[in-house]
């Protein structure tokens, strides 16, 4: 029975140990950094030279070859079919990500009719405060007069 007991505590002392080095290398993480992919982008020319081909494909399997071939996939094909039907010839070609820089001459176009505006509404209101005093000669009314009356009520 000592033979038997011996064997089996050699086992049990065997399965620890792997467990162990099992627990050891899953603490270890792993040091290589995986780079960003980088998104793809096609010119207006791959794209329509890729369409090009896929209309030429006759065969059944053509078109998935040549998806395979150039890594491609089906999705990137209807889309682009799309934009050729609508003729969106500017969209089959990258565009720049961003704010659209806009025409310095209508930001000052802008700014003017700002200050127009502003203009306007200080000419009314001198023109009202030239009324009034017109109004107020006419009355024969001066300032001292008229600053004596409002004290007075």
């Amino acid at each position: 029975m000592s033979y038997l007991q011996t064997t089996s505590e050699r086992q049990k002392q065997q399965q620890q140990q792997e467990q162990q080095q099992n627990v050891v290398e899953t603490r270890i993480p792993d040091p290589e950094v995986v780079p960003k992919a980088k998104r793809r982008r096609f010119t207006a020319e791959h794209k329509l030279r890729m369409l090009q081909e896929v209309d030429a494909c006759t065969e059944p399997g053509q078109i998935g070859a040549l998806l395979r071939r150039e890594g491609l996939y089906s999705s990137h094909l209807s889309k682009w079919r799309r934009q050729r039907q609508k003729g969106q010839l500017r969209a089959l070609s990258p565009r720049k990500r961003g704010r659209k820089r806009q025409d310095p001459l209508a930001e000052e176009l802008a700014q003017l009719r700002r200050e127009n505006e502003r203009l306007r509404a200080r000419l009314q209101q001198a023109e009202i405060i030239i009324d009034v005093e017109k109004l107020s000669q006419l009355l024969g009314l001066t300032a001292d007069q008229t600053e004596t009356d409002e004290r007075a009520s």
